[in-house]
């Protein structure tokens, strides 16, 4: 597994009231979330990045008000138009 250290202002740690580990899990749930909902990642993977098992992670995504399914808009019309 590839480690990536970042940098973060103070600041954003005092305005989230964060300890630093608080925030690495924080923003690899924001990331894997994000990447999920654009379709660049599947559940799978976006679970594991969140350091997650599948369940977990739709747990997350309920618990957060996420869509489960990412449903693309053109391609749900060209469905609709076949059937």
């Amino acid at each position: 597994m590839t480690q990536l250290a970042i940098r973060v202002p103070d600041s954003l740690l005092a305005a989230l009231r964060k300890a630093p580990h608080e925030l690495e899990r924080e923003m690899r749930i924001a990331a894997a979330i994000h990447w999920y909902q654009q379709g660049s990642v599947s559940m799978e993977r976006a679970a594991e990045t969140a350091d997650m098992d599948r369940p977990r992670f739709l747990e997350e995504l309920a618990r957060r008000r996420v869509d489960v399914f990412v449903v693309d808009e053109e391609d749900l019309e060209r469905e609709l138009r076949s059937v």
